[in-house]
């Protein structure tokens, strides 16, 4: 592509715009790559607006752009090549960025686009509390449109990027990609690798041409020194967007302003969907969602998490101790420090909040509660990872990690909270869900994990230390030029100090805190150890149910002709679908779960036990599941609510038969419809036909009216267990008299017995007419015997 040197940058837009419909993909890439090359920034700033929509798509969603979410290299190699050499961070894209940055160029931004809360925030004035935001907001002129934020084209970039991952929706038909194998996630791993280094320090700017200078990198916007990440920003230190000051950063942390940048343009745009004030109104049964995340988007914030640990634990010793900070530290060794405290917590925990509460109740909740237990776990990602002892089984939590679960308390003790609830309203004879339940008692189990949780509780509930002066304090960040925790002499103080400030920063001063060691969630894990011990039951059940069915019919269910027990005593899950392997799995998370609650919260085996008899969850003298928790009513059986839970969640149902005409049930699906419905029509016209001769041999005392009744009359519905007296009543103002059914013709069972019987008679030279003969002939005798039988048990009953 060779475009004259001297064109217009309104022609060098057009051109590009014309060849993104006419030119292949691959081509358009490389016209791209010699236009970032050889057009100046005064041309090139014209169409990097476009070109940044035209990658990643509009903000409203309606132009879909490269579509990297559903880009993936082992369907498509050479786009998947192409576009992650094009934005790499040291790729062409990010050439044209730094280009551009090196001119001071501006781009707006609107700020309708922006999450809900930075929105609501700026839209009514007050400036958002994230340094991201300062300086930035731009007022309409007269007659203007809307709010805009003037954004460096780095910043311009990052947005753009960040928010594709919430405005583009997946294409139809792309449900089941793996999010890990797609572009978008890739670029996001090789983004933070590069702009969060875990070894070494951030790489610089790439030179826009060969030997020429390194674009000069825009100043570091916080509005607060480094000093002060640690500390949480309350309503009190919101300021009016029109006292924006200018900040004159230290000229050493220019080093790391990318890096900065692009965090924060991460936790605002995939965390920052969820203030404290709606966190609040949340709350309400009638509040409705205002935003909801989908698994991709937790995916990719999981991913966030881990490298934002690896990225802060890649801090040495003697940096991370107290006497580090006296010493001359380096912005990256200070922002790796305050990164997590500073820019991620209070905004996770606001989202993990949200997803606890209104995920829906399924096996997709896998992708959250793994984000979660990522984040409680920064053990996990420390590069001095602890050696593992042969005669030690798991791994102690190091005890320098105790700042840590103290300072993030909420996280560990509310959120176990949330979870029970959820577990306690799930059906745990699900594998799926029976893993997730043993992923957090195993997580929480680790050694030393529940003592510096009971630590922290006990920091957070210790009564405060009456000191006149300071008796009223608020627990609330203090102004920007000042440390309020260096006046307080006694470390354990100290502690205590932050533990309620963290709580309180996300919860307010009013909140009432539960304890995670405490009575009221102890009768929480009681009753989750009581359904963990009801599903073993039902999977075993289910289990020997399996079994039974098998070995009864070994052959027609391998041909899978077998019939389908439409009385049977349990209703579908994932259990029925991946047979009794998934048994053994559901029973080995369960057990092991068990065995993690009782080593947390010291349940003892005598506790378990006399739960489990005074909920009833013992089964009875035949081994079968008792009838669901009810009482009897005027009308029949009354569930109670513990009953209801029971059947909900699949522990307990009640043996449901069919008792109307069996004629007229459902065609099932071992029946052949076409065939059923043909033989109910010549059956009925039998009946009608020869009814009151039917009736007359019936009648008969002798051996023809018994062996007529063994064939015409169905048994006698009051001999049935009818459940309901209603239903009893029903059956008995509804008498059936003699007639011919000849339904089991139309069973698959039946004609492939007839079938098999026809081919093994052919081995023996018999043809089909004899064939039949014998098979009557056969069946008389069996009706005979039957029919003797019959008459003996009923003489027997008189």
């Amino acid at each position: 592509m060779a475009f004259p040197h001297l064109q217009q940058p309104s022609f060098l837009l057009a051109s590009l715009k014309a060849d993104s419909v006419n030119k292949p993909f691959a081509q358009r890439c490389q016209d791209l790559v010699k236009v970032i090359e050889d057009f100046p920034a005064k041309e090139l700033h014209a169409i990097f607006p476009w070109l940044v929509e035209s990658i990643f798509g509009s903000l409203d969603g309606v132009l879909i752009g490269w579509n990297l979410r559903c880009l993936q290299g082992r369907v498509s190699p050479v786009e998947y090549s192409i576009a992650m050499e094009f934005l790499d961070p040291g790729g062409p894209m990010m050439k044209l960025v730094y280009k551009l940055q090196a001119e001071d160029y501006k781009f707006d931004f609107p700020v309708s686009y922006l999450p809900g809360p930075v929105k609501a925030s700026i839209q009514e004035r007050v400036l958002p509390d994230s340094p991201l935001y300062h300086n930035k907001v731009q007022f309409p002129p007269t007659g203007g449109l809307g709010l805009n934020l003037v954004l460096n084209p780095f910043e311009y970039y990052m947005f753009f990027f960040a928010l594709s991952l919430i405005t583009q929706k997946p294409l139809p038909g792309t449900i089941h990609i793996r999010t890990s194998d797609c572009a978008y996630f890739i670029l996001v791993d090789r983004y933070l690798s590069w702009f969060l280094p875990t070894e070494g320090s951030v790489l610089p700017p790439l030179s826009s041409s060969p030997g020429g200078p390194s674009p000069s990198p825009a100043p570091r916007t916080p509005a607060m020194p480094f000093a002060s990440y640690g500390l949480h920003h309350t309503s009190l230190l919101k300021r009016h967007i029109s006292h924006q000051t200018s900040v004159n950063a230290d000229p050493a942390s220019h080093e790391i302003w990318r890096s900065e940048t692009l965090l924060q343009v991460f936790v605002e745009m995939w965390l920052h969907h969820y203030s404290l004030e709606m966190y609040q109104k949340m709350q309400s049964p009638h509040a409705k969602e205002s935003f909801t995340p989908t698994e991709e988007h937790v995916l990719v914030v999981r991913l966030l998490l881990k490298h934002l640990h690896a990225f802060s634990n890649s801090l040495k010793p003697e940096q991370v101790s107290p006497s580090a900070h006296s010493h001359a530290t380096s912005p990256l060794e200070e922002f790796k420090r305050a990164a997590v405290p500073r820019f991620v917590q209070q905004k996770l925990y606001l989202f993990l909040q949200h997803c606890f509460g209104h995920w829906p109740l399924d096996a997709s909740f896998r992708a959250v509660l793994e984000m979660w237990l990522s984040y409680l776990q920064p053990w996990r990602y420390a590069p001095e990872k602890q050696a593992q002892s042969s005669d030690c089984q798991a791994r102690c939590v190091p005890e320098r990690w105790a700042p840590f679960v103290q300072e993030n308390l909420l996280m560990y003790t509310k959120l176990f909270v949330g979870f029970l609830s959820r577990a306690l309203r799930t059906d745990l004879v699900s594998p799926k869900n029976a893993l997730m339940v043993f992923r957090v008692a195993k997580v929480f189990a680790q050694p030393n994990l529940a003592e510096m949780i009971q630590k922290g509780e006990q920091l957070f509930l210790e009564p405060e230390l009456v000191i006149p002066h300071r008796q009223h304090r608020l627990f609330t960040a203090p102004t920007f030029t000042g440390s309020f925790l260096s006046s307080w002499p006694p470390a354990v103080t100290d502690a205590s100090f932050k533990v309620k400030s963290h709580v309180y920063s996300l919860e307010g001063q009013d909140c009432k805190y539960t304890p995670m060691f405490g009575p009221e969630v102890r009768t929480l894990v009681l009753r989750l150890a009581q359904l963990i011990t009801q599903a073993k039951q039902t999977a075993k059940s289910i289990s020997d149910q399996c079994g039974e069915s098998t070995a009864s019919h070994p052959f027609l269910s391998w041909l899978g002709f077998c019939s389908t027990d439409t009385n049977g005593s349990y209703p579908a899950n994932d259990l029925d679908e991946m047979g009794q392997d998934s048994v053994r799995k559901t029973d080995e998370y369960l057990e092991k779960a068990l065995e993690y609650l009782c080593q947390m919260f010291r349940l003892s085996e005598a506790q378990l036990a006399q739960l489990t008899l005074a909920l009833g969850t013992t089964q009875d003298e035949n081994g079968k599941k008792q009838l669901p928790d009810c009482v009897v009513g005027e009308d029949g059986l009354i569930l109670t609510p513990l009953g209801r839970y029971q059947i909900i969640n699949g522990l307990r149902r009640f043996d449901i038969e069919y008792q109307g005409d069996s004629e007229l049930q459902p065609i099932r699906s071992y029946e052949i419809a076409g065939l059923v419905r043909m033989l109910f029509r010549l059956s009925s016209a039998i009946n009608r036909r020869f009814a009151g001769r039917m009736a007359a041999l019936c009648s008969r005392a002798d051996f023809l009216g018994s062996f007529c009744r063994y064939h015409l009359m169905e048994p006698v519905l009051a001999d049935r267990h009818l459940l309901s007296p209603v239903a009893r009543g029903c059956a008995a103002r509804c008498p059936r008299g003699p007639r011919l059914s000849l339904r089991f013709l139309g069973n698959y069972q039946t004609l492939l017995s007839l079938l098999l019987a026809f081919f093994v008679a052919s081995l023996f030279c018999i043809g089909p007419l004899p064939c039949a003969l014998l098979l009557v002939l056969g069946y008389l005798l069996y009706a005979v015997a039957m029919t003797l039988l019959t008459e003996r048990s009923k003489l027997h009953q008189l």
